[in-house]
């Protein structure tokens, strides 16, 4: 099957309709979310719509769509905020939205995070209703929505455009789908710098097949193989043994040597960097640093990967003193759940495109220098960390209505926790 008519076959209306259920479950999360927002802003005297789309990063990104780059901001201390940190995908869809209707920059950033936030749903469920079944599929996407920083999928940030395409071309990766993936990962590089992680995914399961080939080993592996567009089982959630429900680890076709696939693959590989390694080389040509130009733009930001060290730091002055020792065993436990989810991930066999992607985003985001409050939500992005979770939750022998209300819960606890966050005075 070409890549022509696989995406053909991904848009048939069959697939939204069997993806209806996480999507309109996702879209009460959301909604509750919002609402939640709305009514604690008001008590507070704020505007919702304000902190959603013109705080924070919001501001760079539509200074960018109205101004273009270029402007920066110099503290007293001597930093150098530069607005090339933020990479263009947002901002160029926020110009566009502004161009074609009456919307302002801000207002087509929240438009494009919501249209976006519901295509990383679809997304996610693709992805896990491929491995483990449709109602798997449906809980992937309501904890992703219930996310205790889930109110950043409804901001003018990039997390929700940026997750969209790195499910997208995860997909698409494990359903052999080359020049999809390639395509998606560039564009997920203009989008955000962990865009490194959806490259890192792609040419992981390419390297991996091209290996398997030279060694003339199968690839069909001791999951059961699926049809091209996703498991079709209704209400079953995977195989007894919690193996994915597809065909090789890395996501490869179970057909390698039919024609075109390894032409397709290559070509795939090649179009995934091209989107992160030509903004970043534009930036060192505008800034005249050369390869290094844009970490000397992060630099500037005080952002840099030291390992977590600063990191580490950071958590370790919480045990200082009561009650900041309570958050920093919050940050323990926290990490130390991450950590556990990928051996999780690791051990029960998620295919290796998924396993790079949510490896690299976790990395990137714990062992960045700085914006220490900002790590919750730069994990966002790593939602194959939740899957075994979904896997537990579609086999659990719980009744529907105590499962949706448990979820409830936790979704009316999100989206309380994500009014009093986004209330604060520092960014999410």
């Amino acid at each position: 099957m070409n890549d022509l008519e696989t995406r053909a076959a991904a848009a048939r209306p069959g697939a939204l309709r069997r993806a209806a259920p996480a999507l309109l479950g996702y879209a009460a999360v959301r909604g509750l979310g919002l609402v939640v927002l709305a009514l604690w802003s008001e008590a507070r005297g704020k505007s919702a719509y304000t902190l959603l789309t013109a705080r924070w990063d919001s501001l760079w990104y539509t200074r960018v769509a109205e101004l273009g780059y270029g402007y920066e901001v110099r503290l007293p201390n001597g930093d150098v905020h530069s607005n090339l940190a933020f990479f263009p995908l947002l901002p160029w869809l926020e110009r566009l939205a502004a161009a074609v209707s009456p919307l302002s920059y801000a207002d087509g950033g929240f438009v494009v995070s919501l249209l976006a936030s519901l295509a990383a749903a679809w997304g996610i469920f693709a992805v896990a209703d491929h491995l483990y079944g449709r109602r798997a599929g449906v809980c992937a996407v309501l904890l992703w929505a219930v996310l205790p920083v889930g109110i950043v999928q409804s901001m003018a940030y990039s997390e929700s455009l940026f997750t969209a395409l790195a499910a997208w071309a995860l997909y698409a990766v494990l359903t052999g789908r080359w020049v999809t993936a390639g395509l998606l990962a560039g564009l997920a590089g203009l989008t955000r710098p962990v865009g490194l992680a959806v490259v890192a995914a792609v040419w992981a399961a390419g390297v991996a097949a091209f290996l398997r080939e030279r060694s003339g080993s199968s690839f069909v592996g001791d999951g059961s193989a699926v049809p091209a567009g996703g498991a079709r089982d209704g209400s079953h959630a995977g195989p007894p043994s919690g193996a994915p429900r597809t065909g090789a680890p890395d996501g490869a076709p179970p057909s390698p040597h039919a024609p075109g696939v390894r032409l397709r693959r290559v070509v795939g590989m090649l179009l995934a960097p091209l989107g992160a390694a030509g903004y970043v080389l534009w930036v060192g040509d505008r800034t005249g640093g050369g390869l290094l130009g844009y970490l000397d733009v992060q630099a500037g930001w005080r952002n840099g990967f030291d390992g977590g060290y600063a990191f580490a730091l950071f958590v370790a002055g919480r045990f200082t003193s009561f009650p900041s020792a309570l958050a920093g065993v919050a940050l323990v436990v926290g990490v130390a759940l991450v950590v556990w989810l990928h051996v999780l991930c690791v051990r029960r066999g998620q295919p290796l495109p998924l396993l790079v992607h949510a490896g690299t985003v976790t990395a990137l985001a714990l062992c960045a220098s700085s914006y220490f409050g900002s790590k919750p939500r730069l994990l966002m992005p790593a939602f194959p960390l939740l899957l075994p979770l979904a896997l537990a939750l579609a086999r659990a022998r719980t009744r529907t209505r105590l499962l949706a209300a448990g979820l409830g819960a936790v979704a009316a606890g999100s989206a309380t926790y994500g009014a009093f966050w986004l209330n604060g005075s520092g960014p999410p």
